[in-house]
């Protein structure tokens, strides 16, 4: 009687034993599932990119082989024209203005080197209305002034050289209108005044009516 009633007790704690199991393992299961899922629907999102801004462009830069034109003071000349670098400009007699043509080509242009007009000049001092410039024979383009060319005279090493003043009577130094310096008003070198003539002497009376 008592070997039976102990193997049933024997039985039902089994059973409650392994019921028991089964719990455990399915809320191990159901555990493991909201781990796996909470994981899985986990995701780094990237915050858009902010778009650069455009470059700002840059300011612009001067013109290539851009020439200054300027005045200066010489003691003896006056006001002058003189290139960025403070080196006197020249005219030549034999070039043309109107319209302008310059005729110095060659050796003449190895003496005195032509001002280039590459880009734009700046001017200081002088009208900008007056600066121009021409093609040359080999196509090159020079600096005008008032319709001149302008030209530097090679024998000039230093700023503020005039050693091309007057040379042969036909290179002046250029105002700032594009005239001759050291000459009045910019126009043509001075002349010599002429010696005053000397008085007539005055008519005898009668001459003007037929005289002798």
């Amino acid at each position: 009687m008592h070997s039976k009633s102990r193997t049933s007790r024997i039985a039902v704690l089994a059973a409650s034993g392994i019921a028991a199991a089964a719990l455990v393992a399915g809320c191990g299961s159901s555990g493991g599932g909201s781990t796996s899922s909470g994981s899985t629907s986990t995701s780094t999102s990237t915050a858009p990119a902010t778009p650069s801004s455009p470059a700002s462009p840059g300011s612009p830069s001067a013109p290539a082989g851009a020439v200054t034109l300027q005045t200066a003071t010489d003691p003896k000349l006056g006001t002058i024209v003189t290139d960025g670098a403070g080196f006197t400009l020249y005219r030549f007699d034999k070039d043309t203005a109107m319209p302008p043509m310059s005729n110095c080509n060659g050796n003449c242009a190895s003496t005195w080197p032509p001002a280039p007009a590459n880009g734009a000049a700046t001017v200081k001092g002088i009208d900008s209305k007056l600066v121009g410039t021409v093609t040359r024979a080999d196509g090159s383009k020079q600096l005008t002034l008032n319709g001149w060319p302008a030209y530097r005279y090679a024998p000039d090493t230093k700023p503020g050289d005039t050693k091309g003043q007057g040379v042969g009577g036909i290179w002046f130094a250029l105002t700032p209108t594009g005239g001759k310096a050291g000459a009045p008003s910019g126009g043509t070198t001075p002349s010599t005044p002429s010696s005053p003539s000397s008085p007539k002497a005055p008519s005898s009376p009668g001459s003007g009516y037929g005289g002798y």
